[in-house]
């Protein structure tokens, strides 16, 4: 059974190997060249000094996966929106995690204050991630079309939401970071 606990810099080598893999053979993600360890520690260090979780995935002393969210956009009227993002090791998919990430991260998520998580989807064709975000109460909301090329091909992405605690059934009463 796998633990799903806050990332420490202990896990920075399996989550920049992970996340490698995914922007080398996948197409959840629309970079093209795998960030360094360096800049996985920094984008990791960002997430963490606004008060938002990142969390990893651990099965018999080995990270399986991550998962974190950030802010939406950058601007001060997104503040209770941030985008969710979730990467297994390949051997782990298909298994449940992706789930139980996603429902860890929506707790902290909503306990940091988040009122709405956005998953920005790469590939329409990601049906292991749309399934997880639906299995966790998220609802589609559109798709951009053929707005990414990668592997010498157009991809979509599709756009899923979910409030979280009170969502906007009331005003927003509380500064987060």
């Amino acid at each position: 059974m796998p633990t799903i606990r806050p990332s420490e810099d202990r896990d920075l080598a399996a989550i920049t190997a992970i996340y490698s893999h995914h922007v080398l053979h996948g197409t959840g993600t629309f970079e093209t060249t795998p960030p360094t360890q360096d800049d996985m520690a920094a984008r990791r260090a960002d997430v963490l000094s606004k008060g938002l979780p990142y969390l990893v995935a651990e099965e018999n002393g080995q990270v399986q996966g991550f998962a974190y969210c950030q802010w939406f956009k950058p601007r001060p009227a997104y503040r209770f929106s941030a985008e969710d993002s979730i990467y297994l090791h390949p051997d782990a998919a298909g298994k449940g995690l992706g789930k139980q990430l996603l429902a860890v991260l929506s707790a902290q998520a909503e306990a940091a204050g988040v009122r709405k998580l956005i998953a920005v989807i790469g590939d329409s064709a990601n049906l292991g991630s749309v399934g997880v975000h639906r299995a966790q109460g998220f609802s589609h909301v559109g798709t951009l079309k053929a707005c990414g090329w990668k592997f010498d091909k157009w991809l979509d992405v599709v756009l899923m939401e979910k409030p979280l605690g009170e969502g906007d059934t009331t005003p927003a009463t509380t500064e987060i970071r």
